[in-house]
């Protein structure tokens, strides 16, 4: 990751428009809008199962994807200097997503958490009560989310805003790039002073993020999925979720990266075999990371051998019901990508490292499911039905009309980039005498 040339002077480029590409969004949401409606009608407590999953996933994803791209901010990278656009593009899907969440915290009660019932005759539920109760649930998670979506959006406005003042005379006859750009460049100061606006405020708002992101992902997953069995508790289910979130933003970072370099010359000059070869070694260290922190939860629950600790457990792991979908997840999260990751040549070759990250996607989709669906199982119920993929085409067509936008809007590849702190500088300049 060292030795990296950033261009003295970055294209000016964004994702074409495509009229295809907003008609497949739009459609996938309408066709996911009217399955939800409808299954609905026919198995209400199913359809909401289908909906919170995946809600669940493409919220994960997205706030994944913003994650990555200030994780690399506070590590001062310069290796994905092409690709750090690509990453904040997810923040666009962040509003919808907390619109998304809306209709659960509204309709969702005895159907959905097993706890509100419990609470009346159950004595250990019932010690949970000042934290399992409605009112609390909801304002912990719009807080919570309010405060995580705002950071994030607040991160990606200084990262996009110095590059509304290179972009003048660039708007190629889009009037909503020119509206955008009047916008963002209110009050504006000057390239220089704005940059180094941008630069300290987003350094100072980058490591509280991280902090804020996993205390309220923590909350997300103990609300909707570990609150499922009351009884059951795990302090390794925080990590597990929103490690999970990162790893599938950098997997999706990886997808769009090399969709982008099918679009423009440029893209697939500046998006080149380092970043490639480097965004593929992450995904194969967290493929590693995700079975790490898999296994440490699993192992804990089976060395104790506590009842009301295995019982999650037990309900994934039954060769008559949930067992052989378990066994899919650990394929397609861990088996598939190490084995096709391990080596140099899938993380450079563009359709190679497309495949073993589109497998992770899928994975993770998968996973999302899996932590909900088996704890609201009943005896002769599907274990999978068309419904969940259905459903997710809602959230699909919103996910990729929202970063399409993102990125038709602004320009694609970061045009500015970061000043070079005097600390690090002069340690370097050390160094090399």
């Amino acid at each position: 990751m060292a030795n990296i040339d950033i261009p003295s002077e970055v294209p000016v480029r964004c994702l074409p428009h495509s009229n295809n590409a907003s008609m497949l969004a739009g459609g996938l949401f309408l066709m996911g809008l009217a399955a939800f409606v409808i299954r609905l009608g026919q198995d209400p407590d199913s359809a909401w199962i289908n909906y919170v999953s995946n809600w669940l996933y493409f919220t994960s994803i997205a706030i994944g994807g913003v994650l990555f791209a200030v994780v690399t901010w506070i590590t001062k990278a310069k290796w994905n200097w092409s690709m750090r656009r690509v990453s904040q593009s997810f923040a666009a899907f962040l509003p919808i997503s907390f619109l998304l969440l809306l209709p659960m915290l509204l309709f969702l009660r005895e159907g959905y958490f097993p706890w509100i019932e419990m609470m009346a005759s159950d004595p250990i539920v019932q010690k949970k009560a000042a934290y399992l109760n409605i009112p609390f649930l909801a304002a912990r998670n719009v807080a919570g989310l309010l405060l995580l979506f705002g950071m994030a959006l607040y991160f990606v406005y200084h990262a996009v805003r110095p590059d509304m003042g290179l972009t003048r005379g660039h708007e190629e006859g889009d009037p909503g790039r020119a509206t955008w750009r009047e916008r963002l460049t209110q009050g504006w100061l000057g390239q220089e002073q704005e940059e180094v606006n941008s630069y300290k405020r987003m350094t100072t708002i980058a490591p509280a993020f991280v902090i804020v992101y996993a205390l309220v992902m923590s909350i997300v997953v103990y609300d909707w999925v570990m609150t499922l069995e009351p009884h059951w508790f795990s302090t390794m289910i925080g990590p597990w979720f929103f490690m999970g979130a990162f790893w599938g933003g950098i997997a999706c970072t990886t997808l769009w990266s090399l969709y982008l370099r099918t679009k423009h010359v440029d893209f697939r000059n500046h998006i080149g075999l380092q970043q490639r070869h480097d965004i593929g070694k992450l995904a194969f260290a967290f493929t590693v990371f995700w079975t790490y922190l898999f296994f440490g939860q699993y192992l804990v629950i089976w060395y104790g051998k506590l009842p009301w600790e295995q019982a999650w457990v037990v309900n994934r792991s039954d060769p008559e019901t949930w067992g052989p979908y378990s066994i899919l997840v650990i394929v397609t999260c861990f088996v598939i990508p190490f084995a096709g990751l391990l080596g140099r040549k899938p993380k450079m070759k563009p359709k190679l490292l497309a495949f073993f990250t589109s497998v992770i996607v899928l994975g993770l989709w998968l996973e999302r499911y899996g932590m909900v669906a088996p704890s609201l199982w009943h005896e002769g119920d599907p274990i999978f039905t068309i419904w969940q993929p259905l459903i997710g085409c809602m959230f699909l067509g919103l996910y990729l009309g929202s970063v399409r936008w993102f990125l038709s809007t602004f320009p694609a590849m970061q045009i500015w980039q970061p000043m070079q702190d005097p600390e690090t500088l002069e340690a370097e300049l050390v160094a090399s005498d």
